[in-house]
């Protein structure tokens, strides 16, 4: 089994009298990591509860503080499996948290429209969030070798970091096939919001053939036959489902700077070669420097959550297409870094960005050098 980075992380705040919540897209471990942590604290006593069950449902949405108490009985670790589902869960979680502070309480979730409006205002002050991804580099090198993860730099890029997927390498294509087709906007299509299916797919499709690239409202309202607003209603859930994320557009300075500009990027590559049925070699592709791009950005923001490095993140480029792939921003300086599958290309910052923000440092991330921006890795 791959170890979760983000079991050591949670298990630092264990017993301070807080709830940890985990949200994170389907299929990416959350049941796992749980069962890991019951594995962990065998001794102290776990309680399990999977919401996915209609009779813990039932009895979750109905529970009274005297019935609670009877259920968690001696435990002191109580794990809540697929939180959304209940009803009442913020008030729920407030109880046991509140009433019950020898308890360490810990709450999962696959739909973040659900799961943070039904916690936050009950929650607040009360809870730690944390975000489950994918498999990391890191994990992944942890539970192989540095070697053997480097050699499969090529399939992870093009086949993404499911688990399922990353445990199951000869069925890749299917079980990515069946995560998009069937679970990845499984909670969106049940949102009230969504009346056309077919237009959500037809926008991730438009995203994912647009990687890397600036993305107009617009543009994709005009591609697939949606108003600009529904464009932005529908991307915004895709984001709190842990589809996409998205990389605003830097600027302070200067005038021909884009200003209200964003970037489009996947949570897993799998998950965007699946949505265009693209899973050739990177040799045969067009597209290779916008995978790389995407793979790196979705690692950094990974290993920087691990790790906690608190950051402002940008992308940078004016109207003469002057540009930098990826900005951090901490304690006044920003590091800028370009992304280049082939190192062997020279690639310099441009004049107009080193003038304009004199604080800065600059790297060119290529697979010659992408453990240390991923792992800390040399």
């Amino acid at each position: 089994m791959v170890a979760r980075g983000l079991f050591y992380v949670i298990k630092e705040q264990f017993f301070g009298r807080k709830a940890i919540v985990i949200a994170g897209a389907r299929q990416t471990g959350k049941t796992t990591l749980l069962r890991q942590i019951i594995d962990e604290f065998e001794q102290a006593g776990t309680l399990f509860l999977n919401c996915d069950e209609p009779e813990t449902l039932q009895m979750l949405e109905n529970v009274s503080s005297t019935e609670l108490r009877n259920l968690i009985g001696s435990n002191k670790i109580v794990l809540i499996d697929e939180a959304q589902r209940v009803e009442n869960i913020g008030i729920l979680l407030k109880l046991i948290v509140d009433n019950m502070p020898e308890i360490q309480l810990i709450a999962t979730g696959s739909s973040a429209f659900d799961l943070r409006n039904r916690l936050n205002e009950p929650l607040t002050g009360r809870k730690f969030e944390y975000m489950l991804y994918p498999f990391s580099i890191a994990e992944l090198i942890d539970a192989t070798s540095l070697s053997e993860e480097k050699r499969l730099l090529e399939q992870r890029i093009i086949y993404g970091m499911y688990p399922d997927v990353v445990n199951n390498p000869a069925n890749a294509i299917r079980i990515l096939i069946e995560l998009t087709n069937s679970y990845l906007y499984k909670d969106i299509l049940m949102y009230k919001d969504i009346r056309n299916p077919d237009a959500l797919t037809k926008l991730l499709t438009a995203l994912a053939l647009q990687l890397g690239s600036e993305v107009s409202y617009n543009e994709l309202g005009n591609t697939i036959g949606m108003k600009s607003e529904t464009i932005e209603r529908y991307l915004d859930l895709l984001e709190k489902a842990f589809v996409i994320f998205r990389l605003r557009s830097l600027s302070r300075n200067l005038r021909n700077e884009l200003k209200k500009s964003q970037k489009i990027y996947f949570y897993d590559n799998g998950v965007r070669n699946a949505l265009i049925q693209n899973f050739k070699s990177l040799n045969l592709r067009t597209d290779t420097g916008a995978l790389w791009e995407n793979f790196m950005v979705s690692e950094r923001r990974k290993f920087v959550e691990r790790n906690q490095v608190f950051s402002n993140k940008y992308f940078w480029r004016t109207h003469a297409q002057q540009e930098i792939d990826y900005i951090e921003e901490r304690e006044g300086t920003l590091y800028a870094f370009e992304f280049k599958w082939n190192g062997r290309k020279k690639t310099k910052l441009p004049n107009t960005f080193s003038t304009a923000y004199p604080q800065h440092e600059f790297e060119c991330i290529t697979p010659a050098n992408y453990l240390h921006f991923t792992t800390l890795q040399k």
